[in-house]
């Protein structure tokens, strides 16, 4: 029995009578690269599906567990999400855009040269939150930096609790405290600006060029953009690998949660103070003031927090507009449908 063929059995729970078992590995105009326990194809979702989805998020996605139909050939059920890393749609509609589904840890990739931001990194982590999948920080290129423990630590201290890794893909230094999250049967997705590894790290892991990679601009210390898809790559240990192509924008699609997870101590001190709704700027009895005049909070923290939260709470309310107007053109679509029928 190949790795395939094992991954597929561990998931043979999820198998209906007459269907067959596939998983998305790529998306490409409209059709799929579905990987079943015999091999990979193109397929398209059919027709049924088709008609009843609603929004972009009932269609596959990278990552999905799908059945298929017609004898493999096409998409008939999306099975229900153990996870999924989602963003804001790149531009001004208020669409969700899903990266990568069904991941049990999302590497949060960023170089160790003058590009490490953490302020970048921590948008990230509220999407990871939300995700419901495990985040983990991965500095990159530490063969290019000379004082690695130092931008480790910032990185630690602004974004509290989450596990940090230094890696080089070059030298394979601090591969191996990667392994652990690569177990067979797990899914890791990687996310990070372009030019960060991604692609470097997936070919290391997979054991052979399977991402085109370029090196380092001299001019501004910063990589070349190389993957434009996303793509699952199946590992000999049988773990899978979800890279992604670097993002430009990091607008949050939801993140209540995550935003909740990431402050909790903001959150922990607000439930505290005098006023139910304080605005924590002069109000007696605030105690995320008094944690600030004490030092116990950073003005610059606490900023941070708001903005996210106005943030979050704006595309709250436009995709709950998009949503009413797609439910209204789904059950005119079915009142067509019947007119039509009878």
């Amino acid at each position: 029995m190949n790795t395939r063929e094992k991954v597929f059995e561990m998931m043979n729970h999820l198998t209906e009578e007459g269907l067959t078992l596939g998983r998305v590995v790529t998306e490409q105009r409209g059709a799929y690269m579905v990987m079943t326990k015999t091999g990979e194809g193109l397929r398209k979702v059919s027709g049924k599906l088709r008609f009843e989805t609603v929004q972009r998020e009932d269609l596959p996605a990278v990552g999905d567990w799908v059945l298929l139909g017609g004898e493999g050939s096409v998409i008939e059920k999306v099975l229900p999400r153990t996870s999924k890393f989602s963003r804001k749609k790149a531009g001004n509609e208020a669409e969700e855009q899903i990266i990568a589904s069904n991941i049990d840890t999302v590497f949060i990739l960023s170089s160790l040269n003058d590009d490490l931001n953490s302020k970048r990194l921590e948008r990230y982590l509220l999407l990871c939150w939300e995700s419901g999948a495990n985040p983990v920080i991965v500095l990159t290129k530490s063969d290019t930096c000379t004082d690695i423990e130092k931008k480790k630590r910032e990185v630690e201290d602004t974004l509290l609790g989450v596990k940090v890794i230094t890696i080089s893909a070059l030298n394979q230094d601090g591969i191996e405290e990667l392994m652990p999250y690569l177990a067979e049967g797990k899914t890791v997705a990687l996310v990070g600006s372009s030019g960060v590894g991604k692609s470097t790290l997936v070919n290391l892991l997979v054991g052979y060029d399977v991402q085109k990679t370029k090196e380092i601009r001299e001019s501004d210390d910063k990589g070349r953009h190389t993957t434009t898809h996303r793509e699952l790559f199946l590992l000999d240990n049988g773990a899978s690998i979800i890279d992604t192509p670097g993002m430009r924008e990091i607008q949050l699609w939801q993140g209540q949660e995550g935003l909740s997870t990431h402050y909790h101590d903001i959150e922990e001190l607000a439930l505290q103070c005098r006023f139910t709704d304080c605005q924590h700027e002069d109000e007696p009895g605030c105690k995320i003031r008094k944690a600030i005049e004490e030092g116990a909070l950073s003005e610059e923290r606490l900023e941070h927090f708001q903005k996210l939260q106005r943030e979050i709470a704006y595309m709250e309310r436009r995709g709950n507009k998009r949503l009413e107007s797609l439910e209204r053109k789904k059950w005119k679509n079915i009142g067509k449908q019947r007119k039509l029928k009878y």
